[in-house]
C-alpha cells in the first residue's frame, strides 16, 4: 500500500492543468523526451512551409537569371534588364532594382530586393536595408546558380530544421529557468506542494501548449488559412498561454498538509492498554482467586 502511494504519476501530456502540474515530480529527462517531441514536429512543419511555399519561387527566380552577373566589390553587376520581378508568390517575391526605384513593389508578404549596392527586405515591419559583404565574389547567373542551388538546398533545408529544434529547445529552458521562481513563490503563497526543481520542470511543461498553439497557426499559414496579421496574434497568445499553464499547474499541485499523524512511540508497546484492569496493589484480595487456595 505504501509503495503505492509513492508512486509517481505518470508524466505524458501537458495539454490541461493537472497534466502540467505532473511534471513537477517527473524526472528532467520525461520533460525533454516531450519538449524534443514538440520541437520535432515544429521544426518538420517550418521545413514543409520553406520547402512548399518559398523554394519554388526561388527556383524559378533562378531560371529568369541572365547569363552573366555577380556580386563582387560591395556592387551588383547584372546584365538584364532593371526593375525586374524575377519570381513572386502569396509568400515571397524576388525583385531586381538596382536604383530601389518602388516600380516593382509586391503584395507578397516577403520581397527581396537586389540593389546596386544592398539588398531591402520588405514585410509587414518594414524595410531592412542589408548592404552587399565586403570581399566575397557571389555569382549570381544561371549557369553557375542552377547547379549550387541543386546540390544545397537540401542541406538548407537541414539546417532550417534542425536550427528550428535546436532554437526552441534552447528558448524553453531559458524560459523556464526565467519563469520558476514566480511559480514556485506562486506554490508557496497558495501552500501547494512544489520544489524549486519541481517549478522549473512544470514551467518547462507549461511551454508545450502555447508551442502547439503557435505551430497550428504557422501551418494554417502555410495553407492559406491565415495570414500575417493573425500569425502574429497567435504569437502574442503563445506567450500569455504559456503564463496560464504555469499558473494553474501550480494551482493544480496538491496542498501540504497542515500538520503530520503522530507517529507509533515503540517504547508504549511495553505499558498497559488505556482498558485493562490495573495490577492489584500488595495486600488486597485478587479479583481472579485461585479455587484450589486454602481459604482463610
Amino acid at each position: 500500500m505504501e509503495a503505492a502511494e509513492n508512486q509517481r504519476p505518470f508524466a505524458w501530456q501537458p495539454l490541461t492543468p493537472y497534466g502540467v502540474s505532473v511534471f513537477a515530480g517527473a524526472t528532467a529527462g520525461r520533460l525533454w523526451f516531450v519538449q524534443f517531441l514538440v520541437a520535432t514536429l515544429a521544426a518538420l512543419l517550418v521545413v514543409w512551409f520553406v520547402n512548399t511555399d518559398w523554394f519554388p519561387t526561388i527556383r524559378a527566380a533562378i531560371e529568369r537569371l541572365p547569363a552573366q552577373g555577380s556580386i563582387q566589390s560591395s556592387q551588383l553587376n547584372w546584365s538584364g534588364d532593371s526593375p525586374l520581378s524575377l519570381a513572386e508568390s502569396r509568400f515571397l517575391a524576388l525583385v531586381v532594382d538596382l536604383q530601389h526605384s518602388g516600380q516593382m513593389r509586391s503584395p507578397a508578404h516577403l520581397q527581396v530586393e537586389f540593389g546596386k549596392a544592398d539588398i531591402w527586405v520588405y514585410s509587414l515591419f518594414g524595410r531592412l536595408e542589408v548592404p552587399y559583404p565586403k570581399g566575397y565574389v557571389i555569382r549570381l547567373n544561371l549557369e553557375d546558380l542552377k547547379p549550387w542551388w541543386g546540390a544545397w538546398a537540401p542541406a538548407i533545408l537541414a539546417v532550417a530544421g534542425l536550427g528550428m529544434a535546436a532554437g526552441l529547445l534552447v528558448s524553453w529552458t531559458a524560459l523556464a529557468t526565467l519563469y520558476c521562481l514566480p511559480a514556485w513563490l506562486l506554490a508557496l503563497y497558495f501552500n501547494r506542494k512544489l520544489s524549486l526543481g519541481g517549478s522549473w520542470k512544470l514551467a518547462g511543461a507549461a511551454l508545450i501548449p502555447g508551442a502547439l498553439v503557435l505551430t497550428a497557426a504557422l501551418g494554417l499559414y502555410a495553407l492559406g488559412g491565415m495570414d500575417v496579421v493573425h500569425v502574429l496574434t497567435a504569437w502574442v497568445l503563445h506567450i500569455l498561454l504559456g503564463w496560464g499553464y504555469v499558473i494553474m499547474g501550480v494551482l493544480a499541485r496538491p496542498k501540504l498538509q497542515a500538520s503530520l499523524p503522530p507517529k507509533h512511540n515503540p517504547f508504549l508497546g511495553a505499558l498497559a492498554e488505556p482498558n485493562q484492569p490495573a495490577a492489584n496493589p500488595p495486600g488486597s484480595e485478587s479479583s481472579n482467586p485461585n479455587p484450589f487456595s486454602p481459604k482463610r
